[in-house]
């Protein structure tokens, strides 16, 4: 991204990190709407801020309170800077709250926190809102336990919620606004309207940022970074994500790319057959299969932490492609010397943040394999040409290149496979083939339907309980299956899927009646938040 916004200087977005969870995703808002965004730490020195020449400043949202002792601040002499280049501030939740307390205003604990969707009532006029059809009742998406009680000099209320707390607030002369909720995400109804607002006729910036300039930028790093006489791995998981990037890899540096997919035991009904056949046929990729499921699976043994799980996992894949990166040093006479993957910014963010966004702010959510780094001892370097794009980014990328449209459009699958989607111990009696047949059962059913297409991501659950029935006259005691299913732009944030409760209970029947060991299923409806995605 920090080549792309050079060529986009004076039109330019920096996000300020304070640890939000969705930090990244005022990034990815923003570049939806066309505009170069990139992503920094919270107290970035002022010269990194400055040598992006940006339009616009955005505070981030953040789990601390700006009470407590540490918690993460601006650089000094920040307001000096924005102030004396003209450059516009819009605080986010905890931004909005850092703005107040650094310029001489009060906040304090709430006496009733807001979280969650409520209402705001904008204050006809205001530079935020305008006098359009901003200007009415919106619903939005709260998260706060703080509540900023007393502006600092020349600010006024843009708008209040419903409960009568400040829901945003403005200094038009100052270039600085604040938004006590949070208009990135889905929840917030008209959130993009609002970002359009603030991008587009407070800022003026202008939309001449494209997935085109990604490419090139990409394409040129990859080769600046493996030298013309290197070779590279990739490791490819089937997904969309670790596809695009052996693409956009290969595209660079042609047959000096070696993939691998690596069969770990963990993978859905004929997934190796079917992937297989895909890169060969379809995308004319040079593969590798390795077998590797009895030493994952044995690992595995016994291991119910769902951390634990994702840790081990990640540590043997690491070996596997150890292993293949030194059978290849025999082949060619050298060991390549990276190792390619498909890392997006929802894997990073939530896990750890990654250097320069933010590490420190945020609280982690769960490990992901991809993320972390490599061993000293693999003497690999990593290649993440994705790491700073979204799924629904990631896709269009794909499409620049020619991926197959079909292919694009699959359901994102977890890294560590069904080991998330196994509750418990993954060698637990028949719990992967149950869950492989109730899975394949359940997309095919989505498939048939004509739903697959609306669904961002669909999937069954392994319940580590039993519970009785009745099958064939007789009484059963066998297990509970959950199934999923939800809608989502970038995996970010998530609602659950309304099904008709007909399409629900014919998957239902045909589950129960043709998978041996499955009396039980149930629907998840829990949005992202309070959830994630995967159970686990």
């Amino acid at each position: 991204m920090e080549q792309a916004a050079a060529k986009h200087k004076g039109n330019t977005v920096v996000v300020l990190d304070f640890g939000s969870q969705y930090t990244h995703l005022i990034t990815r808002r923003v570049r939806q709407l066309g505009v170069c965004s990139v992503c920094l730490i919270g107290n970035a020195p002022l010269s990194t801020i400055a040598s992006y020449a940006p339009s616009l400043i955005i505070l981030s949202g953040g789990p601390h309170s700006v009470h407590e002792h540490g918690s993460p601040s601006l650089p000094p002499s920040f307001f000096d800077y924005t102030v004396e280049h003209s450059i516009t501030v819009l605080g986010i939740c905890y931004g909005l709250q850092l703005i107040v307390k650094v310029l001489g205003g009060h906040v304090k604990p709430a006496l009733s926190q807001e979280y969650g969707r409520m209402e705001v009532q904008p204050v006809p006029g205001s530079a935020l809102f305008g006098d359009g059809p901003l200007c009415t009742r919106l619903s939005v998406w709260m998260s706060h336990g703080d509540e900023a009680v007393e502006l600092p000099n020349g600010f006024t209320v843009a708008c209040k919620s419903m409960q009568g707390g400040i829901g945003a607030i403005e200094n038009p002369s100052q270039h600085i606004y604040g938004l006590q909720f949070h208009p990135e995400v889905t929840h917030t109804l008209r959130g993009i309207e609002i970002l359009k607002q603030i991008l587009f006729n407070v800022c003026n910036i202008k939309a001449d940022w494209k997935m085109q300039d990604v490419l090139e930028e990409q394409l040129k790093l990859i080769q600046s970074t493996i030298g013309p006489t290197e070779h590279a791995i990739c490791a490819l998981s089937g997904g969309v994500d670790s596809t695009v990037a052996a693409t956009l890899v290969h595209k660079a540096i042609g047959e000096r790319l070696h993939c691998v997919f690596v069969d770990n035991g963990l993978l859905r009904y004929k997934e190796r057959e079917r992937v297989m056949s895909t890169f060969e046929k379809e995308l004319h990729l040079p593969v590798t299969c390795v077998d590797a499921s009895e030493k994952f699976l044995s690992k595995l043994k016994g291991v119910t932490d769902p951390e634990e799980k994702r840790k081990m996992i990640g540590r043997e894949f690491i070996c596997t492609f150890d292993e293949f990166a030194l059978k290849l040093e025999r082949e060619l006479g050298k060991k390549p010397s990276f190792l390619v993957q498909g890392t997006l910014y929802p894997d990073v963010i939530e896990s750890c943040p990654p250097p320069g966004s933010g590490k420190g702010h945020s609280h982690t959510i769960k490990s992901h394999h991809n993320v972390g780094g490599l061993p000293k001892e693999m003497q690999l370097k990593l290649v993440e040409p994705l790491r700073w794009l979204f799924k629904d980014e990631v896709r269009k990328l794909g499409e620049l290149m020619n991926v197959p449209v079909g292919f694009l459009k699959r359901h994102p699958f977890p890294g560590p496979g069904l080991a998330v989607r196994i509750l418990g111990d993954v060698t637990q009696g028949d719990a992967l083939e149950i869950i492989r047949e109730v899975d394949e059962i359940f997309i095919n059913s989505l498939k048939e339907a004509g739903l697959y297409d609306s669904i961002w991501q669909a999937f069954a659950v392994f319940l580590p309980v039993k519970t009785v029935g009745v099958q064939g006259d007789r009484r059963s005691h066998s297990n509970a299956v959950a199934l999923r299913a939800i809608t989502s732009e970038d995996g970010m944030t998530a609602d659950w899927y309304q099904f008709d409760p007909k399409f629900l209970a014919d998957v239902s029947a045909k589950v129960c009646n043709s998978v041996r060991g499955v009396n039980r299923i149930v629907y998840d409806i829990t949005s992202k938040p309070p959830a994630t995605v995967e159970w686990e």
